[in-house]
């Protein structure tokens, strides 16, 4: 017998497979913070702490399809919203305590993604020792490209990450900088939650994040991953 639902339901989030027409379904989104040391020290912090996570809602993910330059809009309330550039990795299979020499047997593939921040609000939350969600989960906070599948561009551990706003460079590392490294970070993120395919983790930002505005263009680059283009619009 066929479920009736009282109100509409919506279509599962999901990325666009590089040179395909086919579609990745995201289940959860996981991010890493503070894992390059240089974005460390830019956020006051000189010593690497314990590993930590934090999730964003699927309905906040912004698909951004090959080719296209995506309109994202200014985070409500904020009057300093923020950029930071990430490798994302996706898992097409699950685990639980999962160990860092298998973990590249969940990855489907990676992208290029934003973790988009509401930079005043996560601040102001985290002085009163209170959750990030106003600072990071919400609408338009997780903007991610194409995905590409592993099969062809292999599992990268080194090649560079950049940002660009309005054509000046405001990020650019390596993504061999982070502290943890992606097969690292599912091992420790398997300790906590049982891993499931669709789930997608957004690794860290290196050094650079700052503030845009309104008419902003942004293009975000990860080596064999192609190019991120999106500008904020005002709401």
């Amino acid at each position: 017998m066929s479920t009736h639902y009282v109100i509409p339901t919506w279509d599962v989030a999901s990325l666009p497979v590089a040179g395909s027409s086919e579609r990745f379904p995201v289940r959860r989104i996981f991010c890493v913070g503070r894992n390059y040391l240089e974005h460390q020290k830019e956020m006051g912090s000189t010593e690497r702490e314990e590993p930590f996570f934090f999730c964003k809602a699927p309905h906040g993910l912004v698909a951004v399809n090959e080719g296209e330059n995506k309109g994202v809009h200014y985070g409500l309330m904020s009057q300093n919203y923020h950029w930071e550039t990430e490798l994302v990795a996706v898992l097409s299979k699950g685990g639980y305590k999962v160990k860092a020499a298998d973990a590249n047997s969940l990855i489907w593939g990676y992208a290029i993604g934003q973790d988009m921040t509401r930079r005043d609000l996560q601040i102001a939350h985290r002085e009163k020792k209170r959750p990030w969600d106003f600072g990071k989960d919400f609408d338009e906070s997780a903007v991610v490209g194409p995905v590409h599948p592993a099969s062809k561009v292999g599992h990268p551990a080194k090649g560079s990450i950049w940002l660009k706003v309005n054509g000046e460079m405001k990020q650019k590392a390596d993504i061999s900088d982070m502290i943890l490294d992606i097969p690292g970070q599912i091992e420790y993120l398997s300790q906590y939650y049982c891993l499931e395919a669709g789930d997608i983790i957004m690794t860290g930002t290196p050094a650079g994040v700052g503030a845009c505005k309104p008419g902003d263009q942004m293009v975000c680059g990860i080596d064999g991953l192609g190019e991120l283009h999106m500008n904020i619009l005002a709401r």
